[in-house]
């Protein structure tokens, strides 16, 4: 028997696109503390509140871009799991879920019944968050913790910057780029600007960028917002972008709460008013596709896009499961630092 697991961590999904299972997957989402960092009572009204309206229209969402085997993140997720372990011969890889199923505590206790004792624990986010990265781990934590499994574990690092992350980006998107356009946009996942500053107390989060673009070693570690645009500089660099042909946005804003700017929908909106009519969109932050990508950029961002006089936004696919970032996902895995 080999002696060394890989466990692949992505986001979730409902089970289905009914009201009843997104409702659910929705609340375990936002009851995390990574998530929502209120007090639990207030946590606990807000996410109430927004339960009342939000799951019929995220299940109108995912009904919108679910496919005959299930939800595409997970389908596409189960993809990488299945390619991943032809190239992961030190032991079995397995896939869980933050929240839905297959959950972090059924895949840590499928691995451990099989005599797994050395697991490398795989967050698939290539920038750092709480939201993200940390709450992976302290499930992980709290999962050996209450059920006392004698494991030990490798967390593979944000790999924001990683040669092995930008060249499979770089391969996956050169098809895309070879055609006619007049913009890329880098749209990642948006994050409340109290996320940031609560890991880096002063630091600034003004408009233009600057201050992350240019952000120390030690705040970077912990600045979400740093490590995206070193993700784009470092892509835009490889790919031989001019200044002009591309720029950096971030989606997927929730509620009242200030967050890190600029905001994609209004991108989308100054892209077509300076003239924009072939856009083109990727989403770094994601290494599968979802409902952030297939239906909030894919359909209401090219909606919205040509509304404000574009003619055309075509998303470029995630990396999902290319060869290329199976074979360099392997290689970072397997440099994974030893923790927990």
């Amino acid at each position: 028997m080999t002696d060394h697991a890989l466990l692949l961590v992505n986001l979730g999904s409902p089970a289905s696109t009914s009201v009843a299972d997104v409702r659910s997957y929705l609340n375990q989402f936002l009851m995390d503390p990574y998530v929502i960092d209120l007090p639990w009572p207030v946590r606990r009204l807000l996410v109430s509140l927004i339960l009342i309206k939000r799951p019929a229209q995220s299940a109108h969402a995912y009904q919108s871009i679910w496919w005959e085997e299930g939800s595409p993140l997970v389908v596409l997720s189960r993809r990488l799991q299945r390619a991943m372990s032809e190239q992961w011969k030190q032991g079995p890889v397995e896939l869980a879920m933050r929240y839905g199923e297959p959950s972090i505590e059924s895949a840590l206790l499928k691995l451990t019944a099989q005599g797994q004792r050395r697991i490398t624990l795989a967050p698939l986010y290539p920038q750092f968050a709480d939201s993200t990265v940390t709450t992976v781990v302290e499930e992980a934590r709290r999962v050996v913790r209450e059920h006392q499994l004698d494991v030990q574990f490798s967390v593979l690092q944000p790999f924001y910057d990683q040669p092995e992350y930008i060249d499979a980006l770089v391969t996956s998107v050169k098809p895309h780029l070879q055609q006619p356009f007049d913009h890329l946009l880098l749209s990642f996942h948006g994050l409340p600007e109290r996320h940031l500053q609560k890991l880096n107390p002063g630091h600034r989060l003004d408009g233009l960028g600057d201050c992350c673009r240019d952000a120390s070693p030690q705040v970077l570690d912990n600045c979400y917002r740093g490590q995206c645009f070193r993700t784009a500089q470092a892509f835009a660099q490889q790919m031989g972008l001019a200044d002009g042909q591309w720029s950096v946005s971030f989606q997927s804003r929730l509620g009242r709460a200030k967050w890190i700017e600029p905001y994609t929908e209004a991108r989308l909106d100054e892209l077509a008013q300076q003239g924009v009519k072939k856009l083109l969109v990727m989403c770094p932050a994601f290494v599968a596709d979802c409902i952030e990508t297939l239906e909030e950029i894919g359909d209401r961002g090219r909606e919205q896009f040509r509304e404000a006089g574009g003619e055309d936004l075509l998303l470029i696919p995630c990396l999902n499961d290319d060869p290329q970032w199976v074979q360099e996902l392997a290689n970072l895995c397997a440099r994974a630092p030893l923790a927990l």
